[in-house]
């Protein structure tokens, strides 16, 4: 069984080879992938082959025929969304903490997808189905344990376009979190290479600039506590678990971030009495204290700049409340 996909280069502001292009805009596929298919001749651009090395265009038709494996069911389920704003083209969407943004690997049930087919059966609203059928209008993700704001796209042309922007960087992001321990420079950009762990698969990690991409987060402090800081960190690019990543390689990770070592102390000088504030704030915080608080962009019918903002989940005020 084959899956196919068709792709538009928009005005690329850099140099990039297909291989690359192609593994960045269809999710879960390897380069590895990407390079066996265009080695085969299951990639054209413009109508014909070309090699791993092409680098593409702009305005370039990229036409992919990738191999899947058999197709998982996937069903609608009735799963209450917060809807922020809803018309034609997109909706955005308040996505809780603890729910995957769409079914991959042993999550088939409970996701956002299956909430969105639900809903668009009801509303008779199609999905964009660009990503395949099982990330119906998903133009981009958030952790499952990192709750705030998505945007979804009804129909391809919204989809190319939101997507567009995310590769070109132009969204407007921005994350609210709690970090252990004060910060020493209030506010301050990190630039590092993130790829994957090699001790770990399942985890990133900041590599060497030939063994990851550049991923550039900038953080001001809004308020400081006894062990912990409550900052804004805006993206300015967006990769997998990129502020996790960041923060904890500066030393502050995010509290309650199992993944990447926020789930113990870090820059703090503990003591006896700080270890039970400690514990009783990490049983009711059994995730990542990061939110997506604002995402901005243009609208791909209207061409007009819109953005939507979110409060905290209550689970992150219930802790500012404690600490304060």
């Amino acid at each position: 069984m084959e899956r196919f996909y068709k792709l538009t280069v928009p005005n690329v502001r850099e140099k990039i080879r297909i291989d690359k292009y192609i593994s960045h805009f269809i999710e879960n596929v390897s380069r590895t992938k990407v390079q066996k298919a265009i080695n085969l001749g299951c990639v054209t651009v413009n109508g014909n082959c070309v090699k791993s090395n092409y680098i593409v265009k702009p305005f370039d038709d990229i036409e992919i025929e990738l191999p899947i494996s058999e197709k998982q069911e996937i069903l609608p389920e009735n799963i209450p969304l917060d809807i922020l704003y809803e018309d034609k083209f997109i909706i955005v969407i308040n996505k809780p903490a603890g729910m995957v943004t769409h079914p991959a690997y042993k999550n088939f049930s409970g996701t956002l997808v299956n909430g969105l087919m639900y809903y668009s059966q009801q509303s008779g609203d199609k999905l964009s189905d660009l990503n395949g059928f099982e990330r119906a209008g998903i133009v981009h993700r958030l952790d499952k344990d990192t709750s705030g704001i998505l945007v979804v796209a009804k129909d391809e042309v919204s989809h190319r376009m939101l997507a567009d922007q995310f590769f070109n960087h132009t969204i407007n992001r921005e994350y609210i979190a709690l970090v252990w321990g004060k910060l020493n420079k209030k506010k301050d950009t990190i630039t590092k290479y993130i790829g994957r762990d090699k001790r770990d698969r399942t985890k990133m990690a900041v590599v060497s600039e030939t063994e990851g991409k550049i991923a550039v987060t900038e953080y001001s402090v809004l308020e400081e506590f006894e062990f912990l800081s409550l900052i804004k960190l805006k993206l300015k690019t967006g990769r997998t678990h990129q502020i996790r990543v960041h923060m904890s390689s500066i030393g502050h990770p995010v509290f309650g971030d199992e993944t990447y070592g926020g789930r113990k102390p870090h820059s703090i000088n503990m003591t006896v009495k700080l270890k039970p504030k400690i514990n009783k704030l990490l049983e009711l915080m059994p995730r990542q204290a990061l939110h997506a608080s604002l995402l901005g962009f243009i609208h791909p019918k209207t061409k007009e700049y819109v953005e939507f903002r979110t409060d905290l989940p209550d689970d992150m005020k219930n802790i500012l409340e404690l600490i304060r």
